[in-house]
């Protein structure tokens, strides 16, 4: 299965983000497979879910506070769309693979910029 690569952005913190996500999957029906810290402030989940729920995910991925680039406000579109056309067809139970990656930047410091290496100008 091809994994759907959503990255995203939150001004929450990430102890609420997670209470969120995690309500908004079970609500979904989805399941989190992986999820890792990819830096203090970066996370990764791997999420699947069926299509027939996509429209559940993509609002609650929104719900939770994250911000999406346009690209992936399209990618979630799509599936959106393509749930629209499959309705009352087995299809719809075909499992979807997210891989979402999300930058929280409330904990984002000037220390950890600078540390970095970061330009802040």
């Amino acid at each position: 299965m091809q994994l759907l690569d959503i990255q995203g952005y939150s001004y929450e913190p990430s102890e609420e983000f997670l209470r969120n996500l995690n309500r908004m999957l079970v609500n979904s029906g989805g399941w989190i497979l992986d999820r890792r810290a990819l830096s203090a402030s970066n996370y990764e989940f791997t999420i699947e879910v069926e299509l027939r729920s996509i429209l559940d995910l993509y609002a609650g991925i929104i719900a939770a506070g994250i911000e999406l680039t346009r690209a992936n406000h399209l990618a979630l579109t799509d599936l959106c769309t393509c749930r629209l056309h499959l309705l009352g067809s087995s299809e719809l139970r075909q499992v979807i693979g997210l891989r979402l990656e999300v930058a929280f930047l409330t904990q984002v410091t000037l220390h950890n910029l600078l540390a970095s290496g970061c330009s802040v100008a």
